[in-house]
């Protein structure tokens, strides 16, 4: 049977709108791990108590926690392509409140903002990388959400070099990342204006032809993965809110030489969320979520007797293993559920804010009632919650269809 010009299309890889919208992504995460890359700086210029950080944290993640699964399932009936610019603007306003703040609820203002803007965001964004995918669906998520993970891991360096010589006010450098990024985002918005509608139907059809799994499966899968998503997002809360001061604690470490140990776990994750998809592709989307929990366990518990020098690799380790895995459960959901990507990836992506936030301010005032060393002890079992990635469904029962080559590229 022949295949008309626009279904060959729509079956390609458009490199170039991955790319863009892995580059908003990596601005839009700098700007909101600025704020936790912060917490030294406003601990001291502000007067903060852990507890006051963990409710920041908290606003910051259950904000767009909130948002993105409604966003989500109201892009999946009406795409709205200006929303992608529109949403960083939000982060734009947050990140000016952010650099003049002189009191908590400012602060908590500015974050409020900055997690309306990410909310707006990531279920477009995501939605998008679906649709410029073509069959490479574990590639085109890493691609994405790479560009996440290297603004994530850009932060502390952001703060040993800026924040910590400029103080609270050099936040407002990030208003030009959030500027640029409109741009950006002006462009994808376009493509997806024009080519992105003939790929949604293309791809929306492909959906509604799978045979879906009993309800009782998908409500018990999608149960485990947030339980997944528990363990590997507040054990990240833990490590970039408060592993910092374990080290200055501990080790008698300065701010900027803390702020090392935690750019070198989320610049290891940043390779390992790229390398993640392409390996599911191969070995399996359930195989990959389990190793980049449960895997990450030896070193997590190792991490807090280790010296400096251990401590540096195992957080390489740990970075690595552990955020390989968000891609490729972002992509296992979505075949769980066909024809609703903007939903799930809402979902999935507000539930990793807000796992995260609760979790920052449930740590912060188990901090001030016990003490860091034992938050960050606690913390490192976290993983062993990966053994329940055994009990999803196999890759079989979600007809999942390996791509058989890599298609050709599609300019934009």
């Amino acid at each position: 049977m022949s295949v008309s010009k626009s279904e060959s299309a729509s079956n390609q890889t458009v490199y170039a709108i991955l790319f863009s919208i892995s580059l908003v992504h990596l601005l839009n995460d700098a700007i909101q791990s600025v704020i936790p890359a912060v917490f030294p700086i406003l601990h001291s210029s502000l007067q903060l108590s852990f507890s006051q950080i963990g409710w920041i944290a908290f606003t910051l993640n259950v904000t767009a926690s909130l948002f993105q699964p409604l966003i989500g399932l109201y892009t999946d009936a009406r795409p709205k392509p200006l929303l992608l610019p529109a949403g960083v603007f939000f982060s734009l306003l947050g990140v000016i409140l952010l650099a003049v703040a002189s009191s908590f609820i400012q602060v908590l203002g500015a974050v409020i903002l900055v997690g309306i803007g990410s909310s707006v965001l990531h279920p477009e964004a995501s939605r998008v990388a679906y649709l410029a995918a073509g069959p490479r669906r574990g590639l085109a998520q890493s691609i994405f959400q790479t560009g996440g993970n290297i603004g994530q891991a850009l932060a502390p360096v952001f703060t040993a070099l800026i924040f910590v010589p400029f103080g609270q006010f050099g936040i407002i450098w990030f208003s030009f990342v959030a500027a640029a990024a409109i741009v950006v985002q002006f462009f994808v918005a376009k493509w997806y204006g024009n080519a992105g509608k003939n790929r949604s139907r293309s791809t929306d059809k492909a959906a509604a032809a799978k045979q879906p799994l009993p309800r009782k499966t998908v409500a018990y899968a999608i149960t485990i993965l947030i339980l997944l998503l528990f363990s590997k997002f507040v054990y990240v809360a833990s490590m970039t809110g408060f592993y910092a001061f374990y080290l200055i604690e501990q080790h008698q470490l300065s701010v900027e030489k803390a702020q090392l140990f935690i750019f070198t776990l989320l610049a290891a994750g940043a390779v390992g969320t790229f390398m993640g998809g392409p390996l599911a592709d191969k070995f399996g989307r359930r195989n990959m979520i389990w190793f980049s929990i449960l895997g990450t366990a030896p070193f997590s518990l190792l991490l807090p007797y280790a010296n400096l020098f251990w401590a540096g690799v195992l957080c390489a380790c740990i970075g690595f293993i552990l955020l390989s895995g968000f891609s490729v459960i972002v992509v296992y959901a979505q075949e769980l559920l066909p024809g609703k990507v903007g939903t799930v990836s809402g979902l999935f992506f507000g539930l990793a804010f807000g796992l995260g936030g609760i979790g920052s301010a449930v740590l912060g005032n188990l901090a001030d009632a016990t003490s860091i060393s034992y938050v960050i002890k606690l913390c490192a079992f976290l993983p062993l919650i990966g053994l329940l990635a055994a009990l999803l469904p196999s890759d079989k029962k979600l007809n999942v269809q390996q791509p058989e080559a890599a298609p050709a590229a599609v300019n934009a």
